[in-house]
């Protein structure tokens, strides 16, 4: 009788697998890091080998820590960094050259030239990837046009894996982050593919999110698995929030701060620096949302432990923001990587301002956190701006930064709704496992898994309508000063 499920979570820095019953309750665990590289300014490769060898060496691990049998594993549901592109040989499964990380900004000059043509395509998407390897790599084009190569984001190199090369697929939420899916027909767009000189013979079978897409060889886990779900890290993040509903959002906390919207069975688009994708494919039916980013998060509490020295441990933040009454007037824009939503500004710089004589680690470290927020805040305005007509009674909130009681606290007061943390911080791999239990009948719909959601704490917000609105306005007039560096 099946009653678990295996989920790998693979992520940018390193890869995880869970094991999770029939309750939604974390077996077992197991993670290993993924090291990455940038052999020039604004590259960043991975290999995609090691990708595959350590995620079936902790896929292995967690359901050997689980004790489950494998028979007792109804399926294994994968999410992943989305839009990194993988090129490999289809007869020898070898990588024609490492994985091409989503956030690598080495095609911009060919993007901007695609738009002065009329054609929109971001850096960070693996269309313009695949086309990068086609034209530097020896023998790529001709071996594409003998339709030999393979293009694939990370689900679908480990689903290829896993079935020993028999399942070739990527689902809807994965291929909305390419550049070249067709919104409105849920299939590659076979027109912007030939204008960019990319064979669609090449490109993987879109299947449903949710629904069994062939099996793992015997020599992976013993036995045959089924691989029941795919999607995107974001994606597979709203669905383990079940947020399921239009006009229900979540905010994960890495190392950017990515807001999702649901917006229902109709693509919408964004004058406020949101982008439209697909949550997922169900029974043929295709639920759309608007993505917002706050670029820098993490990494910013990092930058306050590796490049300040001020932090020991960025678990220690909250002890230490909470340990002063205020900020003392200290206030930090987080752009360490630009502005993201609703700003889309990538010349901004990061700032910190109001120092004194009484500032101390505790003013900076908190001021940063509350930077955090309002940055958030930002998105979740601006996600609120494109759908007025959604009803938002409720942020939750998932990712590592979402055990910081502070800047949880702070993040209800600056949005004015209240924020709801879940017992499974790891949202994304759970709802990887409840999109892949449905798929086998583990649970018969997303209300039946929804049963197991467990909610750790509720925050809401403390600030005065008032408060709120002179402390936002205050936020963006400093925001003003990031954007006009030199």
């Amino acid at each position: 009788m099946s009653s678990h499920v295996l989920a790998i979570d693979e992520g940018g820095t390193g890869v995880r697998a869970y094991v999770f019953d029939h309750e939604g309750r974390e077996v077992a665990t197991a993670y290993a890091e993924i090291p990455l590289s940038c052999p020039r300014p604004s590259w960043v490769e991975h290999d995609a080998v090691a990708i595959w060898e350590r995620t079936l060496q902790v896929a292995r691990l967690a359901l050997e820590r689980a004790a489950v049998p494998v028979a007792e594993v109804a399926g294994i549901g994968l999410c992943n960094q989305r839009a990194s592109a993988l090129v490999w040989d289809a007869d020898t499964g070898v990588p024609l050259y490492p994985a091409i990380g989503w956030q690598d900004l080495r095609t911009v000059d060919f993007c901007n030239e695609l738009g002065r043509r009329g054609y929109i395509l971001s850096p960070l998407q693996s269309a313009s990837k695949y086309r990068w390897v086609l034209d530097n790599v020896t023998g790529a084009r001709a071996r594409a046009d003998a339709g030999r190569l393979r293009f694939g984001t990370i689900d679908t190199w480990l689903t290829w894996q896993l079935s020993g090369g028999e399942s070739y697929v990527t689902d809807d939420s994965n291929a909305s982050c390419t550049g070249v899916y067709d919104f409105l027909t849920g299939r590659w767009d076979e027109a912007l593919l030939e204008s960019l000189a990319l064979p669609v013979a090449s490109f993987p079978s879109i299947v449903s999110t949710s629904a069994v897409a062939g099996a793992t060889t015997r020599d992976r886990f013993g036995a045959a698995v089924p691989l029941a779900a795919r999607a995107g890290d974001q994606q597979a993040a709203m669905f383990g929030q079940l947020r399921v509903r239009p006009g229900t959002m979540k905010i994960t906390y890495g190392t950017a701060a990515m807001m999702d919207l649901n917006v229902g069975a109709s693509i919408r688009l964004s004058p406020n620096g949101c982008f439209p994708l697909v949550l997922w494919g169900l029974g043929g039916e295709r639920t759309y949302c608007l993505e917002g980013s706050a670029v820098t998060v993490g990494a910013a509490m990092q930058w306050l432990r590796d490049g300040l020295g001020i932090l020991d441990d960025v678990a220690d933040s909250e002890a230490i923001a909470t340990s002063v009454p205020d900020s003392g007037g200290v206030w930090c824009i987080p752009a360490f990587q630009g502005l993201g939503t609703p700003y889309l500004d990538p010349a901004a710089r990061a700032l910190i301002g109001g120092l004194s004589r009484a500032t101390g680690r505790a003013q900076i470290i908190r001021a940063v956190l509350e930077g955090i927020a309002f940055r958030c805040g930002e998105v979740v305005d601006a996600l609120r701006a494109d759908a007025p007509d959604s009803n938002l009674d409720v942020l939750r909130v998932d990712g590592g930064a979402a055990r910081n009681d502070f800047l949880m606290q702070c993040q209800a007061d600056v949005s004015g709704v209240p924020v709801e943390r879940p017992k499974v911080f790891d949202a994304a791999a759970l709802g990887a496992a409840y999109l892949a239990g449905i798929a086998t009948g583990l649970w018969r719909s997303a209300e039946d898994a929804g049963k197991t959601w467990r909610r750790d704490r509720l925050f809401e917000p403390h600030w005065s309508a008032d408060e709120r609105g002179d402390r936002n306005a205050r936020w963006k007039s400093i925001v003003e000063m990031a954007r006009r560096q030199p």
